[in-house]
This record gives C-alpha cells, structure tokens and sequence, in this order.
C-alpha cells in the first residue's frame, strides 16, 4: 500500500492548526477569567499537543513542498549513478513551486534540461514515484538502438570506463560495461551489458511531444522507462535529484559514508 505522505502532512497540520484556532476563539479566554478568580483553568491535553506540534508540521510542510524532499532509492535502474539504498534529496523548486497534494504550479521558475535526474510520479500509477534521467526534450527526435542512444540525429558520444564491479544490491551488474556518457553538457555514468538481449519494446524512436520528457535508467538493460510506458508529463514532475544524504545497504556492511555528501550529476 502506497501511503501519500504529502497528504498525511496537509492533513495533520491543518487539523492541529484548526484545533488549536477554535481554542484560541472559543476557549482560551474562558479558561484566562477562570484562573484569575482560583479556579481550575487546565488547558486540555488535545489542545496543548495541537498547540505544540502545529509549528512544527507547519514548517516540516513548507520545507517539503518548496524547498527539499527526502527520497529512497528503491532499485538498481540507475547504477552507478545511483544505488539501491541511498538516500537522496530533491530540489522541489527547481521546476517551479507547486502546491502539496494538488500538485499545481502556482510560480514557474525554470525548466528541467537535458540530463537533469528527476523525480516524478509515475504515469502509469501518479501514486508512485519514479526516478531516471531526462534524455529529450520536448520536440527532440530520441533513437535507441543497438544499445546506442541518439538524440536528434546525433549519436551520444559514449567513453569506455572499463567493467563494472559491483557491491552490496548491485553485485549482480559486476561485469557489465562501464561507460562514461555525454548528454548535452552533463557527463555520467552509464552501464550496459553487451551479452544481454534486449528487452522487448526497448529499442525505437520517439518524437517528444510538446509538455513532457522522455526519461531512461542510467543502468541501460536494467530499467523500466519512457521506452516501455511513454513519456513524462511537466505536471507529474517533482523535482530534480541533486544530493546522497545517507547509504544503507545491509548486503554491503551498512553505511557507505564515502556516498554521504555526493553530489548528484
């Protein structure tokens, strides 16, 4: 079961708020007259919990929704850029500030560009977040074939880094090409596996209509992305993946703190 945080959020913070507003109008001065005069005058638990969490779901409620989201990645799709097990953050303005739960742009401040790593719901299911690299544009022409990507006519220069050697989650990609690839002006890491069939529907050319982005997996035969369920709308973006704050991977001893503190490219 997929739970909506933001939801749960919204909710608490406007119940304790609402609680805690009735109480000031209705209540609160009844119990100051009573107190004066001697008598008992104790301020309901209900109320002195709403009165001291309020703030703070308030401002846990701003910082989510406009500034920073914590996020988990779930899987491998994205090695070695990301690995399952770390714990990332994600710039919630980068594309515009939205309202919670309702998702509505309310301020357009920029627009995602080739090779940013994205956050966004998954259009197949908007309960559920996905996360890849946005690799065209709107109007781009994108061609992947032979494990080759080629955007607007042009192949993607690719650089071999030599093969992959992996831990923990991910020790079942050792082996598999490790790359260095050029997306525009962002350079990352990709991997591939050359003895592996390709999946179906994995190769084709797409034309990025107008309004959304054609997303993949960094981890190239190991991704479920824009060549299988289509594109990305703007209105399902969340935001763009710019910082590791923490790495656990049981299979690999626990933490990683050589990830903490990495920069997301």
């Amino acid at each position: 079961m997929n739970l909506d945080f933001a939801a749960i959020l919204v909710a608490l913070t406007a119940l304790s708020g609402l609680i805690w507003l009735i109480d000031h109008l209705a209540f609160a001065k009844a119990r100051a007259e009573r107190a004066e005069l001697g008598r008992e005058a104790k301020e309901p638990v209900l109320v002195e919990y709403a009165r001291s969490f309020f703030p703070v779901l308030f401002v846990i409620l701003l910082l989510r929704s406009f500034l920073a989201e914590p996020f988990r990645i779930p899987s491998g799709s994205m090695m070695p850029t990301l690995l399952d097990g770390d714990f990332i953050l994600v710039n919630k303005y980068a594309y515009g500030l939205r309202l919670p739960v309702l998702n509505k742009k309310i301020l357009d401040i920029g627009a995602p560009e080739r090779g940013d790593v994205v956050v966004f719901k998954y259009p197949v299911n908007p309960r559920q977040d996905y996360i890849k690299r946005i690799v065209g544009l709107p109007g781009d022409q994108i061609v992947y074939r032979n494990k080759v990507l080629y955007v607007n006519g042009e192949q993607v220069l690719l650089q071999p880094i030599g093969k992959y050697i992996g831990e923990g989650n991910g020790r079942d990609m050792t082996g598999a090409e490790h790359l260095r690839e050029t997306l525009g002006e962002v350079e990352h890491e990709i991997l591939r596996r050359p003895t592996q069939f390709l999946m179906p529907r994995s190769e084709g050319s797409w034309t990025v209509p107008e309004g959304a982005y054609f997303v993949m997996g960094d981890n190239r035969d190991n991704s479920e992305d824009s060549r299988f369920w289509g594109f990305v709308e703007e209105r399902h973006l969340v935001g763009r993946a710019f910082l590791i704050w923490m790495n656990w991977d049981g299979k690999a001893g626990g933490i990683d703190f050589g990830r903490i503190g990495t920069i997301i490219r």
